[in-house]
Order: structure tokens, then C-alpha cells, then sequence
């Protein structure tokens, strides 16, 4: 899977990715202007050569981020690149604490609640737990799936891990021992792109699909609350009606319950309200850009940070302005952050023809019942004739009549 420029936010912190290099700075005005920056490419690899099974030698990866993430209380952040690597950072301050081998290409990555661990989801089904206090510690097998793991979440009381897959499932494990499975959460008819508990409602849980809908489950019973039809949201005029998207990012913001939802490759963000109370999501507008939106995130008492494909104008803020979502004027936290995208914009750059790899998830399918009719009905006609032509009285010459 291919990885667009993503932004992560957790408290005053904030780290815009691109390729292989993140940038990590505040948002807090009280703050000092310090920017961190690492580069995976930089880190050494293992002397090992990896072997295929012809016995060629295997790539080895581009160190391009594939996925990352803050810890709850943001003292830590983890990601994980193209070259199986995930790495493990202190962000107070900032600072590499350890760089582990994976054993597949990973999808998602989260820490669960009590921040004791990583747990690192796949290419191959799998999830991985690795400790975070024991920095070089081993990962551990914790559970699996047929098909490649897309999303991966904890409970808040880190009683059971969430999993989101390509063939349309989404598995509530029991943390302590994931072999038992507490429910499933089906309904979805093409993979599930993304998954959120919802904070501050801590038995709801938000997921996304490629069949373009959004729903709202009670995820320990495995029941369905409410779906919503993006497509129904859309204007006849939009000259995206008709394409195939899937969310790419679902991210909440606890102030007003507020949910907002990027679909992979469109330049809009739509907003919904949760109604906990009475179990469904509201819709409330959309937000459309002029450029490419790369990622979406909230920050608590601030509002909605928007990433996108202008070098000019890199982020954008948006508020609740009279019950409606925009973007508000440039405040000197946005330019001087933009101002460090701006000079680190090749890494982002890279990024401008890339995607979040979940066009090419959805499945082939073979309508081969169209062309078996067709030869049915051609066998039947074919059949008539001939019995039209045997039934036939004889002309007078003795050949058959026409």
C-alpha cells in the first residue's frame, strides 16, 4: 500500500509525514519555535539479507511511513515504514528510544490505554504486540485474520482489541486472550477502510468502508445503530458522483461530539454530529477545498487542522463559525507551522501523485452468469432452427418449403 502525507495531532503536538521523514513541532503559541525532524532513510539497516524463495534477494524497502501514531497522554509516538521497521519515540521531549525489526509490512499501528504496548496490524492478518517499556522487547503474536488487517483499536479499558479487515469484518477480540471472540461487527460489503471508538462513548464504535457508507455499532454485541450513504450526500454536479472512494481518515472531536470523515482522493471533508442518546449520526455539512486533501485531524479547543497539496497554503484551521464549519484567518501559530512544511515541502511533495493504496483494495469481480446466458440463449435458437427446418413440409420440387 502506497502512503500519502498524513498529520497526526495529540494535545499541542503535531507531526505532518511524507515519505520517510516526519516533522514534529507544537501548536501552542506559549511554546518556542522548535521543530524536530527524522528521516527513516537515515536509520542503519540490519546487515541480514533477506531471500525470497528462488533465493533472489528481497526488497528491502524505501523507508517511505507507512502508519503512525500518538499514545493517549502523547508521551509517546510510534510509526511504521516501508522497510519493516517500527520505531518508538519519547515526545518530551523528543527523542528515539528504539528501532525494532517487523515481520510483515504493516497497515495500523495503536498503543493501548495504559500505553504498556504497540500493537502493530498487517499486510498478511496478523497483529503484533511489542512492549513499550522494554524498548528493544520482541513482538508477540497476539491473534490473526484470513486476509490483510486494515485498521486496528483498543478499548478504553483495554479489555478488547478491534480489528478491521478486507473482507468486510470487523472482530472485537478479548485483549487478555484474543483467541476468544466477543462479536463481530458485519454489514459492511467491501473492506473496512477505518475504525474509531468513539471517545467519550467508550461502547460506540465508528467504521468506514469502500461501499462508501459510514456506521455506528454497539460494537460488544455486534450491532448495528446506524449506516449513513455518503452517496446520498453528494450533488448531481459533483464530477466525483460517480466514482469509488473510501474513507481514508476518521477523526473525532470530543468538544461537540463533531466526527468528520476524508475520502481517499476527494477535495471535500463531511461533517457529522454524534447523537449518543439516540444511537445515530447526523449529518451537518461538507467542507470543499480547492486542492488535494492529504489527511484531517482534530485538536481539542482548537478545531479541525486541514493538510493539503498547496505549497502556498499547507494547512488550514477550520472552526464552528454560527453552526457552520470554515476555514478561519491565518493566526500566527498556522504561518509559523506552515512555515516549516514550506521549507521541508519536497518530502510532501513526493506525496502529490500518491495515495492511501485503497482504490486498488476493492475485489475483481467475474460476471461470468452474462456471458453463460448469451451462449444459452444462442444454443436455444440454434436448437429451434433445426427443429423448424426438420418440421418443414416439402416444396414441390421435393426441397424443403421456405
Amino acid at each position: 500500500m502506497m502512503s500519502s502525507a498524513g498529520l497526526e495531532l495529540c494535545g499541542h503536538a503535531l507531526v505532518v509525514r511524507g515519505g520517510s521523514l516526519f516533522l514534529a513541532t507544537s501548536t501552542s503559541s506559549s511554546d518556542d519555535d522548535s521543530l524536530f525532524i527524522y528521516d527513516c532513510s537515515t536509520v542503519e539497516k540490519k546487515s541480514q539479507e533477506y531471500k525470497g524463495a528462488d533465493g533472489q534477494s528481497e526488497d528491502k524497502g524505501t523507508d517511505t511511513i507507512l502508519a503512525s501514531t500518538f499514545s493517549k497522554s502523547g508521551s509517546y509516538f510510534a510509526l511504521t515504514d516501508d522497510s519493516k521497521r517500527l520505531i518508538l519515540f519519547r515526545t518530551k521531549p523528543w527523542q528515539c528510544l528504539s528501532v525494532r525489526t517487523v515481520v510483515r509490512r504493516c497497515t495500523a499501528l495503536t498503543f493501548t490505554a495504559s500505553e504498556e504496548k504497540v500493537l502493530v496490524a498487517d499486510k498478511s492478518g496478523d497483529v503484533y504486540s511489542f512492549p513499550v517499556l522494554d524498548q528493544h522487547g520482541p513482538g508477540r503474536l497476539e491473534l490473526g485474520h484470513l486476509s490483510m488487517l486494515l485498521d486496528v483499536a483498543v478499548s478504553p479499558d483495554d479489555r478488547y482489541v478491534l480489528t478491521a479487515d478486507r473482507d468486510e469484518k470487523i472482530r472485537v477480540s478479548w485483549a487478555t486472550a484474543p483467541h476468544n471472540i466477543e462479536s463481530f461487527c458485519l454489514g459492511h460489503t467491501e473492506f473496512v477502510s477505518r475504525i474509531l471508538v468513539a471517545p467519550g462513548h467508550p461502547e460506540l464504535l465508528l467504521s468506514s468502508s469502500g461501499d462508501r457508507t459510514l456506521r455506528l455499532w454497539e460494537y460488544r454485541s455486534g450491532r448495528q445503530l446506524h449506516c449513513c450513504h455518503l452517496t446520498s450526500l453528494q450533488e448531481p454536479a459533483e464530477p466525483w458522483g460517480d466514482k469509488r472512494f473510501a474513507v481514508s481518515r476518521i477523526t473525532y472531536w470530543r468538544q461537540e461530539d463533531c466526527v468528520a470523515l476524508l475520502c481517499d482522493s476527494l477535495p471535500v471533508v463531511y461533517l457529522f454530529q454524534l447523537d449518543a442518546p439516540r444511537q445515530q449520526l447526523v449529518y451537518r455539512q461538507q467542507l470543499p477545498f480547492q486542492h488535494r486533501v492529504w489527511d484531517v485531524a482534530f485538536e481539542e479547543g482548537q478545531g479541525l487542522w486541514v493538510l493539503q497539496d498547496c505549497r502556498e497554503e499547507p494547512l488550514v484551521l477550520c472552526r464552528p463559525v454560527g453552526g457552520q464549519w470554515q476555514g478561519v484567518p491565518e493566526s500566527a501559530v498556522v504561518r509559523r507551522v506552515s512555515a516549516h512544511l514550506r521549507g521541508n515541502w519536497a518530502a510532501l511533495e513526493g506525496c502529490a501523485g500518491g495515495d492511501s493504496g485503497l482504490s486498488g483494495l476493492y475485489k475483481a469481480t467475474c460476471d461470468n452468469m452474462t456471458s453463460y446466458l448469451k451462449r444459452k440463449e444462442e444454443r436455444l435458437q440454434q436448437q429451434l432452427e433445426r427443429k423448424r427446418r426438420r418440421t418443414c413440409p416439402p416444396g414441390p420440387a421435393g426441397r424443403p418449403r421456405r
